[in-house]
């Protein structure tokens, strides 16, 4: 579907806690799976879009990185200790196996083995970017965290490293929650790992945030619940239809390489349903294509989420209008009753305005 000679994209944690928070996207959900390269699609559609990090950023990230890991990671578990387990013994020396394997299956593999292995033997274990898998509505898919830390009591902690600042002990709470979720994702691909084991070593669900502290470039740590994340990313990813459901109903020959025609290219896309919501052009490079759409099919869901609930049956602006009008909908239903409200409220007062304009030419 992606095209014959069009190497698959990697479908990371990121791009499944996006999908886990809009599953009733299938244009997303069949893109992701079939590896497409949305944002190669979206300039071929004549849409592209801005979405994703400046080179600048991933090289202050990719250094802030090493500088944490750097000396065996000697700093990064000396905060798993202090934020997470202070009541273990000191990690020092902690062990740092070697993940090298032949391709992400291969990586996997050696990932599961050197987190059984850890374990079984005690002590502190740094996993410097392993590679776990995970099944998303029948598609597997390889993610990568920047490591992964095994406690002296053989549980599991998911360590994220980004470079945002963390000023005064606290970062800022956008960017923390959708760290959270990101690493929400990791988690549960550790539980599946552990689930293997028996007995089955336990994934802790407080993860290790590393920032930059205040305007320097040393280390600080926070521990993150994301047990809410977590349960949330689960019940959604369990909601997503699965792949082959989404391309039994697509048209036979249905392809999105990006070297097709832009008519082909639309039409393509066109035929699987799509869930635009604002909450897209921060999470996916199709934002503009699909926004675009919907603004020409005046759909509700480009005007946010809340409103699409609160709307109920009513899909379109013109659908609200008239039942705002007294043209369509059935008065008992309480979305159509309070459209006819608010009508009827806007009619009075800009009635009561012309008559306080006539008011005053009088005089």
């Amino acid at each position: 579907m992606r095209g014959p000679d069009v190497p698959a994209k990697a479908l990371d944690a990121r791009a499944l806690a996006a999908l886990a928070a809009n599953p009733g996207c299938r244009r997303r959900a069949i893109l992701d799976g079939a590896g497409v390269d949305k944002a190669r699609l979206a300039s071929a559609l004549g849409a592209p879009s801005g979405f994703g990090q400046s080179q600048f950023a991933l090289t202050r990230g990719n250094a802030f990185e090493a500088k944490v890991k750097a000396d065996g990671g000697a700093e990064l578990l000396r905060l798993a200790h202090t934020c997470l387990d202070p009541g273990a013994e000191a990690p020092e020396p902690a062990a740092v196996p070697d993940l090298t394997a032949q391709g992400p299956e291969g990586r996997t593999a050696r990932t599961a083995l050197a987190l059984r292995e850890a374990t079984r033997a005690g002590g502190w274990t740094l996993l410097d970017h392993p590679m776990l898998a995970l099944d998303v509505a029948g598609s597997l898919a390889f993610l990568e965290p920047d490591a992964v830390v095994v406690h002296p009591d053989g549980s599991w902690s998911v360590v994220e490293i980004k470079s945002f600042p963390m000023l005064d002990g606290s970062a800022d709470p956008a960017k923390v929650g959708a760290a959270a979720r990101q690493a929400a994702v990791y988690v549960l691909a550790l539980e599946d790992v552990a689930a293997r084991l028996d007995p089955a070593p336990r994934v802790r669900h407080r993860v290790l945030l590393v920032c930059p502290k205040d305007f320097s470039n040393l280390p600080a740590g926070s521990a993150v619940d994301v047990r809410r994340q977590r349960a949330v990313t689960a019940r959604q990813l369990a909601r997503l239809t699965r792949i082959e459901e989404i391309a039994d109903e697509l048209p036979e020959g249905t392809c999105f390489a990006p070297d097709r025609g832009p008519e082909e290219l639309t039409a393509a896309v066109a035929a699987v349903p799509a869930a635009y919501a604002p909450e897209c052009l921060s999470t996916c490079e199709l934002a503009f294509h699909c926004r675009d759409r919907a603004r020409a099919a005046g759909a509700v869901t480009r005007l946010g989420r809340p409103l699409r609930a609160e709307l109920g049956g009513l899909t379109t602006v013109a659908e609200v209008l008239a039942a705002a009008h007294g043209e369509l909908g059935d008065p008992d239903d309480p979305a159509v009753a309070a459209l006819r409200r608010a009508a009827a409220l806007r009619a009075e007062a800009l009635q009561e305005a012309r008559g306080r304009e006539v008011t005053a030419v009088c005089r």
